[in-house]
């Protein structure tokens, strides 16, 4: 895809234009970005996934029984959306890109953006009024309207320390002021992104509104710091302390003087600031999955020579659902390739072709070491078979 060619995604803006003037920094609504969008699963679809053992699902009900904004988690039953209302609740289902196929091809439309950075598909199924409140989220979003209508209101950017509602399982905002020209109902193949920190709340307007939802994740500084730290700390030996030799004898040997700090600062810096190993612990920590339980190890690891035959009899490998893969060049012939946290030096050429949409076939084994890597990430449960993804698909 052409960074210059308009997209009707991004209401005819050019991923360079939108990357430039949008992304990160305003709100944009975009009419008619899916217009022949047919929703990959119905309510019913949906709520059985909120079923499942190990899906990560809500139910929010506006008006609860012990109160206002309850909140349930799953998996739930059909006894539990018997008793539900008949509006003004939602469901809300995490990473439903990670089950359905059809809900992950829907990431092709959202190629102008670094896979890596992709959080998951949730997608919600709300009556009339359903809702979640008026919040604030700390990531990228883009919100595609599925089936029915809902109506989107925006509050302007919000600081970090804005009041919430005591007492209830939501971060839902104490205040919320619509800004002006700010309110719009969605209709089937609308889509309106948002930056992180933007005030924000949708109503359904209508039965079966469902709400595609398309995040983008970034390490706050903290998780950051932390997560680098640690990667780094297990590196260091021992032997590596801080040194003050040749100093001057102190005025007060209580004193933590300037010269004490400054040298600590040294040794902190000198021991972090590599960038060769920041971009190895970052490749490693952007793909880590976001559900670890999900990454299941084939039941019987395979022979490097069955794999290479199935490969020539036909048979093509697919990245499981969830899995989460990227590449660093380390030079003109190798590169890191990094996979469900953790990073794999192979060839360029092979890194490319494996984190991209490929297909995984048996052109990859012309490459050095392919046979081998493709075996160790069946293993792992990165890479499958497509009848073994189906078979986990139902489970």
């Amino acid at each position: 895809m052409s960074s210059d060619s308009p997209l009707s995604l991004l209401g005819g803006l050019t991923a360079s234009e939108f990357l430039r003037d949008v992304w990160q920094q305003k709100p944009l609504l975009i009419r008619g970005a899916l217009p022949d969008l047919e929703c990959p699963l119905d309510p019913d679809e949906l709520a059985g996934l909120a079923c499942e053992e190990g899906i990560e699902a809500r139910l929010v009900d506006e008006h609860g029984r012990d109160g206002p904004w309850q909140v349930q988690h799953g998996p739930f039953d059909d006894a539990t959306f018997a008793a539900l209302p008949d509006e003004n609740w939602s469901l809300l289902v995490q990473a439903v890109d990670h089950y359905v196929p059809e809900v992950a091809a829907l990431l092709e439309h959202f190629d102008f953006l670094p896979r890596w950075r992709l959080d998951d598909i949730m997608i919600s199924y709300a009556p009339p009024g359903g809702s979640v409140g008026p919040h604030v989220d700390q990531y990228d979003v883009f919100l595609l309207q599925a089936s029915g209508q809902r109506r989107w209101q925006l509050g302007g950017a919000v600081a970090d320390d804005a009041p919430i509602i005591a007492g209830i399982d939501l971060r839902i905002l104490e205040r919320f002021e619509v800004t002006p020209g700010a309110d719009w109902v969605l209709e089937p193949g609308d889509m309106l992104y948002l930056p992180p920190g933007w005030a924000h709340h949708g109503v359904s307007q209508s039965d079966d509104c469902m709400t595609v939802s398309v995040g983008f994740r970034a390490p706050s500084a903290d998780e950051a710091v932390t997560s680098y730290a640690d990667y780094v700390g297990e590196t260091l030996p021992a032997s590596k302390r801080f040194g003050d030799a040749g100093m001057a004898a102190p005025a007060d040997p209580h004193e933590l003087d300037d010269d004490a700090v400054q040298r600590v600062r040294q040794l902190i810096l000198d021991s972090l600031d590599d960038p060769a190993q920041m971009a190895q612990w970052f490749g490693r920590a952007m793909t880590q999955p976001k559900y670890v339980d999900q990454l299941v190890p084939a039941e019987r690891p395979i022979e490097v020579e069955e794999l290479v035959a199935t490969l020539h009899d036909g048979d093509q490998l697919v990245r499981s659902l969830g899995s989460r893969f990227a590449w660093r060049a380390l030079d003109d012939a190798r590169a890191t390739l990094f996979v469900d946290g953790d990073g794999l030096t192979c060839s360029l050429p092979l890194a490319r072709a494996l984190a991209s949409d490929a297909a995984l076939d048996a052109t990859l084994l012309e490459f050095d070491g392919a046979a081998e890597l493709l075996a160790l990430l069946h293993d792992r449960g990165s890479l499958g078979w497509p009848l073994e993804d189906d078979d986990e698909d139902d489970q």
